[in-house]
C-alpha cells in the first residue's frame, strides 16, 4: 500500500557530504536513486516539495529542482500538476528483493473456522471513542507521565471490583498488574517463576504449543499433563516435579471441557503441598450459554493462583490490554519485570477501559456479543446436525469454539487438507496434542469471526469429508 502523505510531503533522510569533492547535486541524485531502487521509497510515494527538501538540506531550491528534473528524465520520478513529484511505477530495480509486505503468503481460506478469532466488526467504536473523549477531557496532567508500572490506580480498582462481581475472584487493586494482553502476561509470570527457582511448568495436553515455547525461552521445562472429560488430571500432575501449571479451567482450550469441582480442590491441595503456583488463563469466560457461570479458580486459592485476563476476546486483540491478578509472592517480581519491559501500559487506554466498565457500556457490549455468538454457535450445531449428523460435539457450553468428534473411519488430516482445497479452513486436534496423535479424529472449530450464513456454507461445503463419504 502506498502511503498518502499530506501537506508538502514528509521529511526524507538524505545524507550529503559537504567535505568531499563530489557535487551536492550528484550526491542528491545518487541518494534518491538508491532509495528508490531499494524500495525505501515505494512506487507512487510522494517526495517533499523542492522548497521543503531544499530547506531541510540547506541547499538552494534550484539544485533540488535540477535533481528532480534529471530523475524525471531517467524515469525514476513522475510529476503531474496538483499531484506533486512521486516515485514512478516500475522504477525499482528488478533485482531488488521483495519487501516483507509483498512477499508471497499462503492465501487465507474464504471460510475460516480458526480458533481464538473474535468478531472484529462488532468492536464498539462509538463507545470507545466516547470513553476516550471523556478521559481526554478530564485526565489530570500528572497522569500523562510515567506512572506506577502496575498500571493506573483507577483501572486497577475498577478491575478488582469487576473480577469480584463477575468472576468471584478475591481481588485487591494493589495486586493487579496491567499488561499488554495474555502474551506479555504469561511472559511476566514465567520470568517471575524462574526468579523464584521454578524449573518446570506443567501444561494441559492437548493445549497450545506456543505456551511451551514461551516457557522454554525463559529456561523453564514444559511438562505436558493429560486432559480428560474432567479437565486436567490432578493425579498425573502430582506425579511430575512441576511447581507451576498453566490452566484454562472455565473452558479448556481446545477441548472445551470445564474443570470438575473435585479437580479444582485437588489442584489447590497440590499447590499448597508443593508450594506451587497455578496460572489461570481466563481467556473467554465472558461468553457462556447452557450453564451457570463458573467462578475463577483464583477465588479458591488467591495466594496460589495468578489469574490472567484480557479484553482480546471481549473487545479486540488490537487494544493489547490485559491484567494479572497476582498472588502476593509473585507481585514484586512481576511488577519489576513489567517495569523493565515497558514502564507501564498506555495510561489513556487504561482509563478509557475503566470508563467503559464503570459506565455499563462494557457490560452492554458483552450482553450483545453473547447473543451474536450464541446465534453462531447454534448455526454451527444445526449445520452439522443437518449435513453431518454422525459428528459428535463437545465444549458447547461456553466460548467461541467447539470440538467436533469425527467417525473413527475418518482421517482428520485428510479432512483438513481436502477442506483447504475447497477454501475452508479446518483445524485438527492433533496440532494441539503433544504427541501429534490424530486419534480419536477431532476438529476444533472456531465460530467467533464467521457469520451464520458463512458457517452454514462452510459446513455444507465439507460435510461429505466430515463423515467420510467418497468424493
Amino acid at each position: 500500500m502506498t502511503v498518502k502523505w499530506s501537506g508538502l510531503g514528509p521529511e526524507l533522510l538524505v545524507r550529503l557530504d559537504r567535505g568531499g569533492g563530489e557535487p551536492l547535486r550528484a550526491q542528491l541524485e545518487r541518494e534518491l536513486r538508491t532509495a528508490i531502487r531499494s524500495e525505501r521509497l515505494a512506487a507512487g510515494e510522494r517526495l517533499p516539495s523542492s522548497r521543503a527538501l531544499a530547506r531541510e538540506l540547506g541547499v538552494s531550491r534550484g539544485l533540488v529542482q535540477e535533481c528532480y528534473a534529471q530523475l524525471l528524465a531517467e524515469g525514476f520520478l513522475s510529476a503531474r500538476s496538483g499531484s506533486g513529484t512521486r516515485v514512478a511505477a516500475g522504477a525499482a530495480a528488478p533485482e531488488a528483493p521483495p519487501s516483507f509486505a509483498t512477499a508471497a503468503r499462503t492465501p487465507r481460506p474464504n471460510i475460516d473456522f480458526r480458533l481464538g478469532s473474535p468478531e472484529l466488526t462488532s468492536f464498539p467504536r462509538q463507545d470507545w471513542m466516547w470513553a476516550m473523549r471523556e478521559v481526554s477531557r478530564g485526565v489530570p496532567s500528572d497522569a500523562l507521565g510515567y506512572g506506577d508500572a502496575r498500571g493506573h490506580q483507577r483501572l486497577r480498582e475498577v478491575l478488582a471490583a469487576y473480577l469480584r462481581r463477575v468472576r468471584g475472584a478475591v481481588a485487591d487493586p494493589d495486586r493487579i498488574v496491567i499488561c499488554a494482553g495474555f502474551a506479555q502476561g504469561i511472559n511476566l509470570v514465567h520470568r517471575a517463576l524462574a526468579r523464584d527457582g521454578v524449573e518446570q511448568v506443567a501444561f494441559e495436553d492437548p493445549g497450545h504449543s506456543d505456551d511451551h515455547a514461551t516457557a522454554r525461552h525463559w529456561g523453564l521445562e514444559p511438562v505436558p499433563v493429560a486432559v480428560d472429560e474432567g479437565g486436567l488430571d490432578a493425579d498425573k500432575l502430582a506425579a511430575t516435579s512441576a511447581r507451576a501449571v498453566l490452566l484454562t479451567p472455565a473452558h479448556q482450550s481446545p477441548t472445551g471441557v470445564v474443570l470438575a469441582a473435585e479437580r479444582r480442590q485437588a489442584l489447590v491441595e497440590w499447590a499448597e503441598a508443593r508450594d506451587a503456583t497455578i496460572i489461570e488463563d481466563d481467556y473467554d469466560s465472558e461468553f457462556r450459554y447452557d450453564r451457570e457461570p463458573v467462578g475463577a479458580l483464583q477465588g479458591l486459592a488467591p495466594g496460589r493462583v495468578a489469574l490472567i485476563g484480557t479484553v482480546s476476546k471481549s473487545l479486540s486483540p488490537a487494544l493489547r490490554l490485559g491484567w494479572i491478578l497476582c498472588p502476593a509472592k509473585l507481585l514484586d517480581a512481576v511488577t519489576e519485570e513489567k517495569e523493565r519491559d515497558d514502564r507501564g501500559s498506555p495510561a489513556l487506554d487504561q482509563l478509557a477501559l475503566a470508563t467503559m466498565i464503570e459506565s455499563g457500556r462494557f457490560d452492554k457490549h458483552l450482553r450483545r456479543m453473547r447473543g451474536v455468538y450464541s446465534g453462531r454457535r447454534q448455526a454451527l450445531i444445526d449445520a452439522l446436525a443437518d449435513h453431518a449428523p454422525a459428528v459428535e460435539l463437545q465444549g458447547l457450553a461456553a466460548g467461541i469454539h467447539l470440538v467436533a468428534r469425527l467417525p473413527d473411519s475418518v482421517d482428520e488430516l485428510t479432512v483438513v487438507a481436502r477442506a483447504a482445497e475447497r477454501s475452508v479452513g479446518l483445524y485438527p486436534m492433533s496440532r494441539y496434542r503433544t504427541d501429534g496423535s490424530s486419534r480419536p479424529p477431532q476438529l476444533a472449530l472456531g465460530f467467533g469471526a464467521l457469520s451464520e450464513s458463512a458457517i452454514k456454507r462452510g459446513i455444507r461445503a465439507v460435510a461429505d469429508l466430515l463423515v467420510g463419504k467418497p468424493e
